[in-house]
């Protein structure tokens, strides 16, 4: 009988140069299916897939993995001056092929081909399922844009067929169109599939969701909203044994004061007795003595009890997830309801995309900015915040803007967290910093950390409070795909501290249900005949 396909963890440790541990004696097995990974930013996610993928070495521990391992990691950087064949890793096949159509029957063309007659079709083949069957074989990736670029590389891992597919948040930078391709992939999966993602729609495709929280793992059987209920049910009744040992401990408490009084007034008694010498005094000095060791006993029963129940409060609220969200006061970034905030006048941008007429922002508007990969969003973005010079027209913001990138690079890796702020904040006081650092979760030690060290979403996080902590304080922010690498906990994090927000707001974005709850007031479509007004309702139908 034939092992099913499966990969192994066993014993696994893995820490940072500096010493951070990140896993200690994991231990942790993937079957055949598809498997939801989530966890909050910071738990290991993504260092755990580069572990299996073999791109980070384990600091004790083992990876077996039975079968080929394909790996999409949340980057995808490839050369732009590559062709589409070579980045599906067809070339070499693809061009013995065409030498023995036009008759070179030289024997290295026949030993590179094998048996893979047919990869140039089933190439074509999976590009069209990906919704990239507009995409020559003969093209270079600098042509096309960085959503298709993604596919392109799931492209080539679906062609090589490998028997375990890991997937690092593979809808960041997809837009609608792209994502509903992706979904169909993953649907049609068949061997082991691991995928770390914060896209809900996606993990409500998996088979089986493993939560890795504190270095440990625990498994829900089902997909994301499944998990969710469990995980409900589960934090309910965590709280409700929070409840009950609180009550328990003050009972305690109490029974211990009330036995306290007792014997304090047991020993009053004992010793107006021995005042007064109504009896003998070795009667008398008995009995004392076995009054204090009844004392004594009595009094260590009650302590235990109550150290007990301390333990029992303990493990209760250890059991109740702490969910910590950003709650910041901005109130330097309102803007009046009729000020005008940015004008643009028949834009001309690079790379083709255009803004015919006048668009004008007022007020603390929040705009949601969507369009297919590669229709200029970004670009627009870059030459509101003076980083592109228009082709043609004027664009002209009236208030302080921030511009946070999807690349985060507003932060510098050699700086921590507090000193990247205090860059954007020069008038601030340290204490002024780091007391506002807390409040969007970087407190204490954690303010120190070098910016090169923080995971995906804490990254996101330092970055977002530099910005919005900035002087002058932002009335226009701008984000470009700020829920990229943010798990659900942080996406609900940055919707809380948006809420603060009081200034105007411009948010590209792909992912609907995020824009949605950030009480979008006017929601704008970038395609090649130029910008128009949408609703949700119209995005989930446009293909």
């Amino acid at each position: 009988m034939s092992t099913p396909l499966s990969l192994t963890c066993t014993s696994l440790s893995f820490a940072w140069p500096d010493g951070t541990p990140v896993f200690e004696d994991l231990q942790i097995a993937f079957g055949p299916g598809r498997t939801g990974l989530v966890g909050v930013n910071g738990s290991g996610k993504s260092t755990l897939l580069k572990l299996i993928a073999g791109e980070l070495t384990p600091t004790d521990g083992t990876v077996r993995v039975a079968g080929e391992i394909g790996y999409l990691p949340q980057n995808v950087t490839l050369d732009t001056a590559l062709r589409v064949d070579e980045a599906l890793g067809i070339a070499e096949t693809r061009a013995a092929l065409h030498a023995i159509e036009a008759g070179d029957v030289a024997e290295e063309h026949f030993a590179a081909v094998g048996d893979d007659w047919d990869v140039e079709e089933r190439a074509l083949a999976t590009l069209g399922q990906l919704g990239l069957g507009h995409i020559d074989l003969d093209r270079t990736l600098g042509e096309i844009s960085g959503g298709e670029s993604v596919l392109l590389r799931l492209a080539a891992l679906l062609l090589r067929r490998p028997d375990v597919l890991l997937l690092d948040e593979p809808t960041n930078n997809l837009d609608l169109y792209a994502r509903r391709r992706l979904y169909d992939a993953v649907a049609a999966w068949s061997g082991v599939m691991i995928v770390v993602s914060h896209d809900r729609e996606l993990l409500d495709l998996v088979d089986q969701i493993a939560d890795l929280r504190s270095g440990e793992v625990t498994w829900y059987g089902g997909n994301y909203s499944v998990y969710e209920e469990a995980l409900s049910t589960e934090q309910e009744a965590a709280e409700r044994m929070v409840r009950v040992a609180e009550a328990d401990l003050k009972k305690q408490k109490r029974e211990l004061v009330d036995a306290q009084v007792k014997l304090a007034r047991r020993k009053r008694y004992g010793q107006k007795m021995f005042e007064q010498k109504r009896e003998p005094k070795i009667v008398m000095g008995a009995r004392k003595r076995a009054a204090q060791e009844s004392a004594g006993k009595h009094r260590i029963m009650h302590e235990e009890k109550l150290a007990e129940a301390r333990e029992r409060l303990d493990e209760a609220v250890e059991a109740v997830r702490d969910d910590d969200e950003i709650r910041v006061d901005l109130p330097y970034t309102a803007v009046p309801p009729g000020r005008t905030v940015l004008t643009a006048l028949d834009l001309r941008l690079r790379y083709g995309a255009r803004i015919d007429g006048g668009l004008d922002l007022r007020g603390p508007e929040r705009i949601a900015l969507v369009g297919r990969n590669g229709a200029g969003k970004t670009t627009l973005l870059r030459t509101i915040a003076g980083e592109l010079e228009p082709v043609g027209g004027e664009v002209r913001a009236h208030v302080p803007l921030r511009f946070l990138p999807q690349r985060l690079d507003v932060l510098d890796d050699g700086l921590t967290v507090a000193e990247n702020v205090a860059r954007y904040a020069p008038g601030a006081t340290n204490n002024r910093v780091r007391a506002r650092l807390a409040r969007f979760l970087f407190r204490g030690s954690r303010a120190d950390q070098p910016a090169a060290t923080l995971s995906g979403g804490e990254r996101f996080r330092a970055a977002l409070a530099a910005l919005m902590l900035a002087e002058p304080a932002p009335q226009l922010l701008m984000l470009d795909e700020p829920t990229n690498n943010l798990d659900m906990a942080s996406v609900r994090q940055l919707t809380t501290a948006l809420e603060s927000y009081e200034g105007a707001l411009i948010v590209a974005s792909h992912d609907l249900p995020f824009l949605e709850s950030l009480g979008i007031t006017r929601w704008l479509l970038l395609e090649e005949q130029g910008l128009r007004t949408t609703t949700p309702e119209e995005l989930t139908t446009i293909d």
